[in-house]
């Protein structure tokens, strides 16, 4: 009996620590270079897209200048920088990725140039339920010296499985999900809440810009 309560107590221990490491949170971001940089104007360049969505940058773009001015921050507006970009003569994210940060601080004088990537985006159909999957990285670096200034990644899936209604009720909603998001594409509102997770994580999240109100959250 005393040994069943000695493996029992080993087992509860063992349990404990892995629960315990498995919650921790990670170390607090090392703000250092966007504290010395105390950048005012963000520049959001259109992102480098590697998922099999065509339109994934532009539906993107149209999610980020919002929470990014709520932390306080001025935001190039980003339909007037692709639109300068495409007339001299870049007509792709990918193309708008590769200019060199000199040029884009000579012409445009951001202090910090925001660069996002696009993992995976869409709507992924399964046989039972339909996913809106939405996974980008983003850096902020120095406009002038192309120093990292902040970097995070963010990752959600929004599911419309049910959970209940037995296998023709499943079937049903799948169903009506792929008609529903046909019509209407929930990929905006699930990039939204990536860009919260990314810019609001504790102690990862960006930091409040000179813009921001007295009592906004941090």
């Amino acid at each position: 009996m005393m040994l069943m309560s000695k493996k029992v107590f080993l087992l509860f221990t063992l349990s404990l620590v892995l629960l315990i490491t498995g919650c921790s949170t990670p170390p607090p971001y090392n703000y250092d270079a966007l504290l010395a940089a105390e950048p005012r104007s963000i520049l959001v360049i259109p992102p480098k897209n590697n998922s099999v969505e065509v339109n994934a940058p532009y539906i993107y773009l149209s999610t980020i200048s919002r929470p990014l001015g709520e932390k306080g921050y001025y935001v190039f507006p980003v339909a007037v920088i692709d639109t300068f970009m495409k007339e001299n003569g870049l007509p792709t994210p990918e193309e708008m990725n590769s200019v060199p940060l000199d040029k884009l601080y000579e012409h445009i004088g951001a202090d910090a140039v925001l660069y996002v990537e696009i993992n995976d985006w869409g709507q992924k159909y399964n046989i039972l339920s339909s996913d809106t999957v939405v996974n980008v990285s983003m850096r902020l670096v120095d406009g002038k010296t192309g120093n990292l200034l902040w970097d995070a990644s963010a990752s959600v899936v929004k599911s419309s499985d049910s959970g209940g209604g037995g296998l023709i009720g499943n079937l049903v909603n799948a169903v009506a999900s792929q008609i529903m998001n046909s019509i209407s594409d929930q990929t905006p509102t699930v990039a939204r809440t990536a860009n919260n997770i990314a810019l609001y994580r504790h102690n990862q999240g960006l930091l409040n810009g000179p813009y921001a109100a007295p009592n906004a959250q941090k």
